[in-house]
């Protein structure tokens, strides 16, 4: 039986570490997207699942260098995925090691983790329950030595328009006229009958699926990432979140919230201002509204920022 040779490893060539031989233009950011992670998040103090598409990048700031080491960015995200749950603390130790790890090329680090966050929520009145799904994007930057930790998520909900339900209830009274205006004193089972008819609600206003996109930045203070408690105001605020399992006394008393908080894209943007401007967990926020409109061809849109100096612009 022969014994295999050994063959010696060899240096292998590593062209991205090579100095260049004359300075040129640096690049704000290089590294990677779609880096498809699963994870762990810490959502406020539950630990959750999630399947992550990451971007990283680093800013390649020596203008002599080649390129920047992708592969260390790849390690460390798959170390930090691996080790703990991401959090806000943790996000921010993550920057400061992508930098530490590009300390003689980059000044810069940036991480975004994109994923659909799902909460478990209970039916209005029955006893039904479900999920919903929220788009939620968790962003790091490291900029200069100061680190800004955000989070934006998005809700759904229904808006009733309060100019066709104005117009709805013009109808409804011409009817009521129409049908009993020749009567004199009317009794008030047959008003209660005619109430139940097709005939008696002849018209309905129109709504809509709507839906509120919140970026935030946090606090210094958080530790861990509060989405679902940023859902819960988003939501809370607005009173008609879109719902999952649900049985008919459920969708009767989704019915009685739209008739009870009409909504033009003003008046959500109002609600959702107030409640976030009073909540000082949040540094700044952007917020878009889209209603999706069912009358129109095009959507109602309305956009609004905290207002700090140095902050969130309140563009589109």
């Amino acid at each position: 039986m022969s014994i295999p040779k050994l063959v010696p490893v060899l240096d292998m060539p590593d062209v991205a570490n090579k100095t260049l031989a004359r300075a040129h233009k640096t690049l704000d950011w290089v590294g990677m997207s779609d880096v498809h992670q699963p994870l762990k998040i810490k959502d406020g103090q539950q630990n959750k699942e999630v399947h992550a598409s990451v971007q990283v990048y680093v800013n390649l700031a020596d203008p002599t260098a080649k390129g920047i080491h992708m592969s260390r960015l790849y390690l460390l995200l798959d170390d930090h995925a691996t080790s703990n749950p991401l959090t806000a603390s943790g996000l921010r130790t993550l920057l400061a090691s992508i930098l530490e790890s590009h300390r003689d090329l980059s000044t810069n680090a940036f991480v975004q983790f994109e994923f659909d966050h799902f909460i478990r929520r209970p039916a209005l009145i029955s006893d039904n329950v479900g999920w919903a799904s929220y788009p939620v994007t968790v962003k790091g930057t490291l900029i200069s030595g100061e680190i800004a930790i955000e989070l934006s998520v998005a809700v759904q909900y229904s808006s009733t328009c309060p100019c066709s339900a104005a117009l709805a209830r013009q109808l409804i009274q011409e009817q009521f006229t129409k049908d009993f205006g020749s009567q004199g004193d009317i009794r008030a089972d047959a008003v209660h009958s005619w109430l139940g008819t097709e005939e008696g609600i002849l018209a309905t206003p129109h709504s809509q699926r709507s839906t509120a996109k919140a970026l935030v930045r946090l606090d210094d203070s958080h530790n861990d990432l509060p989405i679902t408690a940023l859902v819960d105001q988003l939501e809370g605020a607005l009173k008609t979140p879109v719902q999952s399992a649900v049985k008919r006394e459920d969708e009767q008393e989704f019915a009685r919230l739209n008739g009870k908080n009409p909504m033009f894209v003003e008046d959500a943007g109002r609600r959702l201002k107030t409640a976030l401007d009073d909540d000082p967990r949040w540094k700044d926020f952007w917020v878009r509204i889209e209603h999706h409109e069912s009358l129109h061809a095009h959507d109602a849109v309305g956009v609004f920022t905290k207002g700090e100096d140095q902050g969130y612009k309140p563009i589109p």
